[in-house]
């Protein structure tokens, strides 16, 4: 079994970042490449949070399990929200993508200033704000009609998708700490 380091994972971040950059500038002129940098993308996250899982599942596997479920029920029924409903959900990405700039922000503050039950606060903000970007991820997936568009949209969903299992990880180990 291959053990990966911390390292690793930073390194591994910031190059899928590098990817998910190369990724939009390519839709626009090679689907063959804009592919190929969706698994490049894919495989390098996977090394990104490899690190943190690993631990996760040495010290504490059932928050793994249960972020899992939990991350499955909630994207089938925020995604069948968004897949389903008629009214366009533009503006709740438009608020969902502010609120996410201010949950960094908020993130930035926490790892200076220590208030009571920040990370709960933390993790609970992060699924509320990713509730509303499922459902607009998945209208887009039903109305899109363009295929060129298809690797940012897997890309999107599957940011979205790792957000809320990390999300629910947090808060299904601060469970078993308590």
């Amino acid at each position: 079994m291959v053990s990966l380091h911390g390292a690793v994972g930073i390194i591994a971040f910031i190059a899928a970042f590098g990817s998910l950059l190369g990724l939009r500038s390519a839709v626009r002129r090679s689907t063959k490449t804009a592919l190929a940098l969706l698994g490049v993308f894919g495989v390098l996250m996977g090394l990104a949070v490899g690190p943190s899982l690993g631990y996760y599942a040495a010290v504490n596997p059932a928050a793994l399990w249960q972020a899992g479920g939990a991350t499955a029920l909630f994207v089938a029924g925020f995604g069948a929200a968004g897949y389903a409903t008629r009214r366009d959900l533009t503006a709740i990405a438009r608020v969902g993508s502010w609120a996410l700039i201010g949950l960094v922000v908020l993130g930035i503050v926490l790892v200076f200033v220590q208030i009571p039950n920040g990370a709960l606060i933390y993790s609970i903000l992060g699924l509320v704000i990713f509730a509303g970007l499922i459902a607009f991820d998945f209208q887009r997936l039903r109305r899109s009609t363009d295929l060129t568009s298809a690797p940012l949209l897997a890309a999107s969903i599957f940011l979205d998708i790792l957000n809320v299992f990390l999300f629910f990880l947090q808060l299904f180990s601060r469970e078993s700490e308590s």
